[in-house]
C-alpha cells in the first residue's frame, strides 16, 4: 500500500453491516410512515403489533420524528461540507463525506 494523502486520512468509510441495518431500518421506517396500510403485520414476528401498536397511538409523532430525521441529516450534511472546506479538503473527499452523511441514520 502506498502512503495517504492528506485528503484520504480525513475520510474513513462505515462498516457495511451497519450501513445495511441503518439503510434497511430507515426504509422500514419510511414505509410505516406513508404506507402503513400494505405492511403485513402478521409476517413480520413481534415486530408486527409492536409495529401495528405505534401506528394506531404514536402516528403523528412518528411522521413528525421522519422529517426531523431527515432535517438533522441534512443539516450535518452541510455542517460536514463546511468542515471540508474550512480543512481545505478536495472535492473527492468532500464528496464523499457528503454521501457518508446522508447515508447514515444514526
Amino acid at each position: 500500500m502506498g502512503k495517504a494523502t492528506r485528503d484520504q486520512t480525513y475520510f474513513q468509510r462505515s462498516s457495511l453491516f451497519w450501513v445495511t441495518i441503518i439503510t434497511v431500518s430507515f426504509g422500514y421506517y419510511t414505509w410505516m410512515v406513508f404506507w402503513p396500510e400494505s405492511i403485513p403485520y402478521q409476517s413480520l414476528g413481534p415486530l408486527g403489533p409492536f409495529t401495528r401498536y405505534l401506528l394506531d397511538h404514536h402516528h403523528t409523532l412518528l411522521h413528525n420524528g421522519y422529517w426531523l430525521a431527515w432535517l438533522i441529516h441534512v443539516v450535518e450534511t452541510l455542517y460536514a461540507m463546511v468542515l471540508c472546506k474550512l480543512r481545505m479538503l478536495s472535492g473527492t473527499v468532500e464528496s464523499l463525506h457528503l454521501i457518508l452523511s446522508l447515508a447514515r441514520r444514526e
